[in-house]
């Protein structure tokens, strides 16, 4: 492992954007499968699998490659520049809160795109069908990492170097797709119901 990490960081200090880029685009793939394990062993516990389903894990690899695919595209070159750019501009303004905050809005955004429903984005079903889901898995989420992420980056920004910042954050979005694969699963639980409810929503 150690000789991984140094591996690592001499790939980083060579080649950093794409070295951002490659592990940004692993990380994602391996959260996505990550993720679908949560969501098949959480509902065969749930007993909400067809007697097919409930065998074993398939892993669809055609969701891990659109998954993969984003982080390489999107997360490791826009993550790696804009870490450096709003660090630069944070240290101008003397304070980390300001980061913290796009990073939050980052990160929700992309949440409710890859919250799948087993096979495919939010984003591909029908607009009820999206208000549904927003509603019952997206808001209760939402809910519950406000209390977690500010507390994340908050020690991103006070203890991680800004060249491991990415990394960083790419492994907490892994267990995020873990946690909202784990979520979805739990369908309309009471303490979802109890969340919506202080929600000013109809």
């Amino acid at each position: 492992m150690l000789k991984l990490w140094k591996w690592y960081q001499n790939c980083l200090a060579v080649h950093p954007v794409k070295t951002q880029v490659i592990s940004s685009g692993l990380i994602w793939g391996a959260g996505d499968i990550a993720a679908q394990a949560v969501t098949h062993y959480t509902a065969k516990a749930h007993a909400t699998m067809d007697e097919d389903d409930n065998k074993e894990l398939k892993i669809n690899w055609k969701r891990v490659s659109t998954t993969s695919l984003f982080g390489l595209g999107f997360v490791g070159p826009v993550g790696h520049y804009c870490t450096l750019l709003w660090y630069d501009l944070l240290l101008s303004l003397g304070g980390f809160d300001l980061k913290g905050d796009h990073s939050q809005v980052l990160q929700k955004a992309t949440s409710i795109i890859f919250i799948a429903d087993g096979e495919h984005p939010i984003l591909f079903d029908s607009v009820p069908q999206i208000k549904e889901d927003v509603k019952r898995d997206f808001l209760p989420a939402f809910v519950l990492e406000g209390g977690i992420w500010p507390i994340v980056q908050v020690a991103n920004f006070r203890f991680i170097p800004v060249r491991y910042q990415l990394l960083y954050v790419n492994f907490f979005c892994l267990l995020d797709s873990c946690f909202l694969s784990w979520v979805e699963q739990q369908q309309d639980a009471p303490w979802k119901q109890w969340l919506k409810s202080l929600l000013p929503l109809k």
